[in-house]
C-alpha cells in the first residue's frame, strides 16, 4: 500500500464526531448514531481499532456547510489553518480506513483507496467537496496518519454552528481520548470558527454537564 508502516495499517485521525468510539462503531458495524438522522452501511471488516491515541494535528478545526446526519454545521479540518486541532488516531487496516472514508464521502464502501498520492504530496483530492480530500499528517510508530476533509480553506464558506447532538459526540470523544475536563472541552469547541456564531464556552459547558 505504501512504503510507510507494515501490515497495511494506518492511523485514522478523527477530529469530528468519530473521536467518540461509539460513533466510530457505526462506521465499522453499520447503523445510525445516537442523535443522528442517517444510517451508514459499515465496513467490510467491522473489527475494533487495534489501538487509539490522542494526537494534536497542525491546523484548524472549523464548522461549515449543513450536515445531513446532524443538521447544523459539519466539522472540517484545514491543515493550513492556524493553531492545532485535537484528534483521536485509531490504528486500522487500510481497507477499514478506505471504507470509513467512503462513508464520509457518501459513497458505497468496498474498494481500497490508493493512499500513495496523499502520503507523497500531503493531500489527495478524490472529489470536489465534503470529506473528499485525503490529508496526510506524518507518521506515528511507522504508520501513516491520515484523515479526510474538504478541499477548501476554512474561510471559503460562511461558518455554520454545529448542533447540540453533534457537539455531544465531539465532546465525548475529546474527553475519552484526551482526558479533558468539560470546561476545557467546551472552551476548545465553542471557540472554533462557525461554532462561535452560536455557542460560548459557558453555554456549551452547560449542555455537556446535563
Amino acid at each position: 500500500m505504501t512504503e510507510n508502516g507494515d501490515a497495511g495499517l494506518v492511523w485514522y485521525a478523527a477530529y469530528g464526531s468519530n473521536m467518540h468510539l461509539s460513533r466510530l462503531r457505526c462506521y465499522l458495524n453499520g447503523g445510525t448514531p445516537e442523535g443522528g438522522a442517517r444510517a451508514v452501511p459499515g465496513c467490510r471488516d467491522p473489527a475494533e481499532p487495534a489501538r487509539s491515541v490522542p494526537i494534536m494535528l497542525p491546523g484548524l478545526l472549523y464548522f461549515a456547510t449543513e450536515s445531513l446526519v446532524w443538521t447544523g454545521g459539519r466539522a472540517f479540518y484545514d491543515p493550513d489553518g492556524p493553531g492545532e486541532t485535537a484528534a483521536r488516531a485509531y490504528l486500522l487496516t487500510a481497507a477499514q480506513f478506505s471504507d470509513i472514508a467512503a462513508q464520509e464521502m457518501y459513497r458505497t464502501p468496498g474498494a481500497d483507496l490508493d493512499l500513495t498520492e496523499a502520503i507523497t504530496n500531503g493531500r489527495a483530492p478524490l472529489g470536489p467537496g465534503r470529506y473528499e480530500t485525503l490529508s496526510y499528517a506524518g507518521t506515528f510508530e511507522n504508520h501513516p496518519i491520515l484523515t479526510c476533509t474538504a478541499p477548501w480553506p476554512h474561510n471559503h464558506f460562511p461558518g455554520n454552528p454545529p448542533s447540540a447532538p453533534y457537539l455531544r459526540h465531539l465532546a465525548a470523544g475529546l474527553i475519552e481520548s484526551h482526558s479533558w475536563t468539560i470546561e476545557t472541552t467546551a472552551t476548545y469547541l465553542a471557540t472554533r470558527p462557525g461554532a462561535d456564531l452560536a455557542w460560548t464556552p459557558e453555554t456549551l459547558a452547560a449542555l455537556l454537564a446535563t
